[in-house]
C-alpha cells in the first residue's frame, strides 16, 4: 500500500483551488468584489466552484465575493456546505428554486443556475421536480434578471447548466460533437425528463437573450468528475471508486462497450467560470475533454490497476446486469465533445490526464465515502 497516497489526501481541495486559480486568473479579477447567487450548492459542482467563490481574497489580496447559496436539502444536508456558510462573505438560503424566489432578493451582479437533478437514477425517480428545476427554476432566475433589467440594474452575467445529454445518441459523423449538432434525443423515453427540460431551458436562455437582453451564457458539461461527487451518486466512476473501496470486483452493470471522455472537476470549473465571464450571450459552449475517449471497460480496468498500485486491490472487473429493465434505454453509445468553440472563444484548455483524475478522485473517496 502506498501510504503517500493517504498522507496528501488533506490537501487535495486546496491544491486543486490552485489550479483554477491558475487558468482564470483574468476571469477571477471580474467575479472580486460582486454579489453572486448560486443555486444547487449542495450538488457535485457545488464543492469546488463554491470553495473556489468564497475563497476570493483568502490569498490573492482581491476583493471577497459577496455569496448567496441557495440550496433545498433534497438530498440532505452537506457538512461542507455548513462549515463554509460560516464565512462572513457567504449566506446559506434553504429555498427550492422551483419556489418564486424570495420577496427581499439582493441585487446580485451574477448567477450560476446549477439546481438540478443529474444523476439518470435518481432523476428517473423524480421526473417531474426534475423538469421543474430546469425549467420553472431557471424561468424565476430569467424574470428576476430581466425585471433588473427593466429598472436600469442589470446583472453582468448569468449561467445556465445544461448538459451533454442534449445531444442524446449522436451519429457517428457527429463524434466529436459540436455544439451546432441539433441531437437525436427520444422525448418520451425514460431520460427524456432531463435531456428535453435541459433543452428547453437552453430555448429559454436565447430567447430572453434575444428579446430582453440578458446576459444568460449555457455550458454543456461532458461527463465531469472528482471531489464532490458523491460516491452513493449512481454513475460509473462513483460506482467504481465505491466497489474497489469495499473490497468487492468492480461491477458493470452493462457489456462495457459504450465510450466516454471524462473531464476532471478543475478543469471544468475553470471552462465554467471562462463561459459565465467571457461567453457570449445567448451562446452554448461545450466544457469537457475530448480524448481520450475510452470504453467502460478500460475505465474500470484503469481504476482496477490505480487501485492496484495504491491500495493494494485485488479485485477484478466483472460484467452483470441492473434489475431495472430500462437502465440502458437511451443510454448513448459513444459521449465525446467538440471543444473547438470554448477552446478559440474562451482560451479553454483542459491539462489534467485521466489517470491522475482518477487518483486524485479515489483519494478523495477514500476520505469521503458519504
Amino acid at each position: 500500500m502506498n501510504t503517500d497516497f493517504f498522507m496528501s489526501e488533506k490537501n487535495i481541495l486546496g491544491r486543486d483551488l490552485l489550479d483554477i486559480r491558475q487558468n482564470i486568473g483574468v476571469e477571477l479579477g471580474e467575479l472580486e468584489g460582486r454579489k453572486i447567487l448560486f443555486t444547487g450548492g449542495a450538488g457535485f459542482l457545488g464543492y469546488e466552484f463554491l470553495h473556489l467563490l468564497a475563497s476570493i481574497g483568502d490569498e490573492d489580496g482581491r476583493i471577497p465575493v459577496d455569496l448567496t447559496i441557495y440550496e433545498n436539502f433534497s438530498r440532505g444536508r452537506k457538512s461542507w456546505l455548513s462549515k463554509l456558510s460560516e464565512q462572513s462573505n457567504v449566506s446559506l438560503v434553504e429555498h427550492d428554486i422551483t419556489d418564486p424566489l424570495p420577496e427581499c432578493i439582493p441585487m446580485f451582479d451574477y448567477i450560476i443556475h446549477a439546481a438540478s437533478i443529474a444523476s439518470p437514477v435518481f432523476y428517473r425517480k423524480n421526473p417531474i421536480e426534475t423538469i421543474d428545476a430546469n425549467v420553472n427554476g431557471l424561468r424565476h432566475l430569467l424574470d428576476y434578471a430581466r425585471k433588473r433589467g427593466d429598472r436600469g440594474k442589470p446583472i453582468l452575467g448569468m449561467l445556465f447548466f445544461s448538459t451533454s445529454e442534449i445531444y442524446g445518441d449522436p451519429s457517428p459523423d457527429a463524434i466529436p460533437t459540436p455544439e451546432s449538432y441539433r441531437g437525436l434525443v427520444s422525448c418520451t423515453g425514460p431520460r427524456a425528463c432531463y435531456d428535453e427540460s435541459k433543452r428547453l431551458g437552453e430555448t429559454l436562455c436565447v430567447n430572453f437573450s434575444q428579446q430582453y437582453g440578458i446576459p444568460i451564457k449555457v455550458a454543456r458539461p461532458f461527463n465531469n468528475y472528482g471531489p464532490g461527487l458523491s460516491i452513493n451518486d449512481r454513475r460509473v466512476i462513483p460506482d467504481l471508486a465505491r466497489d474497489m473501496l469495499d473490497g468487492q470486483d468492480l461491477v458493470l452493470l452493462s457489456d462495457g462497450l459504450a465510450t466516454r471522455t471524462f473531464c476532471y472537476i478543475t478543469d471544468a470549473i475553470s471552462g465554467y467560470v471562462k463561459v459565465l465571464v467571457s461567453g457570449r450571450s445567448g451562446e452554448s459552449y461545450n466544457i469537457g475533454t475530448e480524448e481520450p475517449e475510452i470504453s467502460m471497460r478500460q475505465l474500470a480496468q484503469m481504476v482496477a490497476e490505480i487501485g492496484k498500485g495504491e491500495l493494494g486491490y485485488k479485485g477484478k472487473v466483472v460484467f452483470s446486469e441492473s434489475s431495472d429493465l430500462e437502465y440502458l434505454t437511451d443510454n448513448p453509445n459513444r459521449r465525446c465533445p467538440n471543444i473547438s468553440k470554448a477552446r478559440i472563444e474562451l482560451m479553454f484548455s483542459p491539462k489534467v490526464n485521466l489517470q491522475d483524475g482518477l487518483k486524485k478522485s479515489i483519494l478523495w473517496y477514500s476520505k469521503n465515502k458519504l
